[in-house]
Formats: structure tokens, C-alpha cells, sequence
């Protein structure tokens, strides 16, 4: 089963809140879902051990370099998708999984730095696609941004991507409170329904199109594999 893994050298770039949307939206659509808490921080590990968590929604936290794929792969044996939610380093640990994922998502917010440490990561990834010795489908995401304006320091990183040939999702995540939400009362967005929370149904909506997005990235990779087994001249 498809293993989406959440990787970013950067901290604060949003890559706990992205996995745990996804997660989430998965498992509220009705998929077996694991989640892999590889980050030291544990934080999806302590979102999960609140109320509302989705009964087909796991999270594995006892994750080591020396079992990471183990686990992983244990997970994509009993679940429809694997989410690994990875430490914001570069190590040992983070190429195991990276090497063993159908998708890394690259969380990005508007800015320079972050833009300069998403080069890094994806150097990370050519290099595991070289000790796999097969591509490694990734994606740049866009986070905290602004629904309403697209600032000129994000618009110029967007123009750079897009010149350097780097994949950059549609969806991009905004800032809302609902994201931040989930971390304080646990569960999913849609549990947050009686909590007040202020434009819910837009964050949830945002939410779905990043999740629906993800899954025809994985469609469309998997067809361009079946492509290829079949004509190794088709790249």
C-alpha cells in the first residue's frame, strides 16, 4: 500500500500539521490508515492519544533507525496508506523511509530559507533514488500560507520551482485556526464541529483538496510505473 512520507530539514515548516491532515482525511473517508511517528518531537503520537481519533487510524511512535523499515513495512501490509511523519534532520533514519516511499511531500512556507532547506531535502531524495535504484515521486507543498494574498517572496519561489522543473502541488495549505486545532482538542477536523471553531467547513474543504490531490499523485505515479514496466523506452 502507498507509503507518504512528510519530510522537511526545516522546523515549523508545517510537516506534523500536513501529515496529520492527511492522515486524518483518509481515515474520515473510510481507508485503513497507519501513521509513523519518526519525529522525536512526537507530536503526532500525542495528537492521536486525545479523543475522536478515526478507529481505522493507527500511530506507530516506537520508531528507531534500526526498525524504521521494519515498521514501515508492517504498516503497508495491514493499511491502505502509510503516512511517516519524519525528524527534521537529515540521518540514516530519514533515507530508510524516503527510500521506501511512493511519496515524500516537501512542506514549504513562503520563504527563502525554507525554499533553500526543500533543495536540500530533495538532493536527500535523488540520493535514496540512486541507493533504490528506482524514482522517488515527491512534491513541494506550500504551507501557512495566506487565502487571500499571495505574497511577492512566495510568488517568486513559485516561479523558481516552475523554471527549475521541481513538482509543486495546487493545493496549497493556508493558515487557519481549525489546522491548529486539531493539536489542542485531538481528533479530526470534522470532530471540531461543536468546538467554535472558526471556518471550519473552509478549513476542511482546503483539507480535502490537499488529501485528493495526493491520492491522484499516487494514481498518476503508479500508472506511469505500469507505463514503463511495459515499454522501458516510456520515461
Amino acid at each position: 500500500m502507498p507509503v507518504i512520507t512528510f519530510s522537511s530539514p526545516k522546523g515549523g515548516a508545517g510537516k506534523t500539521t500536513a501529515a496529520c491532515l492527511l492522515g486524518s482525511m483518509l481515515a474520515e473517508r473510510g481507508a485503513s490508515v497507519t501513521m509513523i511517528d519518526a519525529d522525536p518531537n512526537l507530536n503526532v503520537r500525542d495528537w492521536a492519544a486525545q479523543p475522536g481519533l478515526p478507529a481505522n487510524l493507527s500511530v506507530v511512535s516506537n520508531v528507531t533507525e534500526e526498525n524504521i523499515a521494519d515498521e514501515i513495512e508492517q504498516a503497508a501490509a495491514r493499511s491502505a496508506f502509510v503516512v511517516v511523519d519524519l525528524e527534521g534532520t537529515a540521518s540514516l533514519m530519514a533515507s530508510y523511509a524516503i527510500s521506501m516511499s511512493d511519496l515524500v511531500v516537501i512542506p514549504v512556507q513562503g520563504s527563502q530559507l525554507d525554499a533553500k532547506q526543500a533543495a536540500r531535502q530533495m538532493n536527500l531524495i535523488k540520493q535514496a533514488e540512486k541507493a533504490s535504484r528506482r524514482p522517488i515521486p515527491f512534491a513541494v507543498l506550500f504551507t501557512r500560507t495566506n487565502p487571500a494574498i499571495v505574497p511577492k517572496t512566495q510568488k517568486h519561489i513559485e516561479k523558481r520551482f516552475s523554471e527549475l522543473n521541481i513538482p509543486v502541488m495546487q493545493a496549497r495549505l493556508s493558515d487557519r485556526e481549525a489546522f491548529r486545532a486539531i493539536f489542542s482538542y485531538g481528533g479530526t477536523l470534522q470532530g471540531l464541529a461543536d468546538k467554535g471553531v472558526s471556518n471550519l467547513n473552509t478549513a476542511i474543504n482546503n483539507a480535502a483538496e490537499f488529501a485528493g490531490e495526493v491520492v491522484q499523485i499516487l494514481r498518476d505515479a503508479r500508472t506511469q510505473a505500469s507505463k514503463t514496466e511495459t515499454d522501458p523506452k516510456v520515461a
